[in-house]
């Protein structure tokens, strides 16, 4: 079982899209001073569609070998191709790591009756000293596993002890109801990180968190208070940083030429926006994802803000890790056109002014 935060790692890149090994370890390196409970490499957040093979197995090893003995590495393995996903699940046993991330088959689409027969029994049954942890999110996957193959799975195997919830509180409470209290739930969303650990029907015992990126010692500190039933100090935590959840996705509604355009900028695009404006290793994303409007830009910048004006000790530990001074930072509007299209925004000084 796990419990606590689990930082969902971005992968930090060059300019030039290459993997930053230096920043990578400078990532590393802070969450563990910050306390984590653990880690979880190329996962969603960390551009695992994006990573060649070789890069996938150079991140796993650089951060169980820097993590071991100080937090647990739960390394993302999952594929919507089973030989895929079992190669990647062997690789992460064999350098260490504390278990696997298995997110839920996309685009092909399994049942889920076929996820737990043709994907995660397979390997639970070749790895049996490997933890395995479904991963729901069914607004990314288009499937998913449901509570009652997540119960037959944990009465055939050992190693499933614990899923990854990003798909609803309704599904969550059942998958407690089926799977009672020996079982671990872990929250996917950061939004609901409190509601699914507050909930008695759910009770979550932690989260595998973006919003950690940011802000690892005050999650793990919410976490903390929850497992302890002090609710009145996670619930000010959650206050706190609700502005840095608002922003995992951002959406805005821009003019173009042709009339008006939905513009969604999906995770990992505003955490690692938010993530260099502070001054952390980020880089940017790899395509087909790219970057943030200026109207997205403005909503990164504003939660920021927010979160300085509600507790500043949050960020704190930013400015002292990576010898960075966030204000200044915030002020500085000169990569603006690296962290944003400009495209839609006809008046460009106007704009940033």
């Amino acid at each position: 079982m796990f419990h606590g935060t689990y930082t969902a790692l971005i992968t930090p890149c060059t300019t030039e899209g290459q993997l930053d090994a230096a920043g990578l370890e400078a990532l590393i390196e802070f969450q563990i001073e910050q306390g984590v409970s653990g880690l979880v490499p190329v996962g969603t957040t960390g551009e695992s569609p994006t990573l060649r093979d070789e890069e996938r197995y150079q991140i796993v090893e650089r951060v169980c070998e820097q993590a071991a003995g100080r937090a647990q590495v739960l390394a993302g393995a999952g594929s919507n191709n089973t030989a895929h996903a079992l190669d990647y699940c062997r690789h992460a046993a064999e350098h260490g790591a504390d278990g696997a991330l298995l997110v839920d088959p996309y685009y092909n689409g399994p049942s889920s009756l076929e996820i737990r027969r043709e994907y995660i029994a397979p390997i639970a049954r070749e790895l049996p000293q490997l933890p395995l942890v479904p991963y729901l999110v069914p607004a990314r996957t288009g499937t998913c596993l449901e509570a009652e193959d997540i119960g037959l799975l944990a009465r055939e195997f050992d190693n499933i002890r614990t899923v990854k919830e990003a798909s609803t509180p309704t599904h969550a409470a059942r998958v407690r109801r089926i799977c009672a209290a020996g079982f671990s739930i872990l929250s996917g969303e950061d939004s609901l990180n409190l509601e699914l650990m507050q909930r008695g029907d759910i009770a979550a015992n932690g989260a595998i968190s973006v919003v950690a990126n940011i802000a690892p010692a005050a999650l793990q500190a919410l976490c903390a208070h929850a497992e302890a039933g002090q609710w009145q100090e996670a619930e000010r935590i959650q206050r706190q940083l609700a502005p840095l959840c608002s922003i995992v996705q951002v959406e805005t509604s821009e003019i173009s030429p042709l009339g008006p355009v939905r513009c969604r900028a999906r995770n990992p695009v505003p955490i690692k926006t938010l993530m260099h404006v502070l001054g952390m290793p980020a880089g940017p994303c790899r395509a087909p994802l790219g970057r943030l409007t200026l109207a997205g830009l403005a909503q990164v910048r504003q939660a920021i803000r927010d979160v300085l004006d509600s507790d500043s000790s949050i960020l704190e530990p930013i400015e002292r890790f990576f010898q960075v001074d966030i204000a200044a930072r915030l002020a500085d509007r000169t990569l603006d056109e690296f962290l944003a299209y400009t495209e839609y925004s006809p008046f460009y000084e106007e704009a940033t002014s």
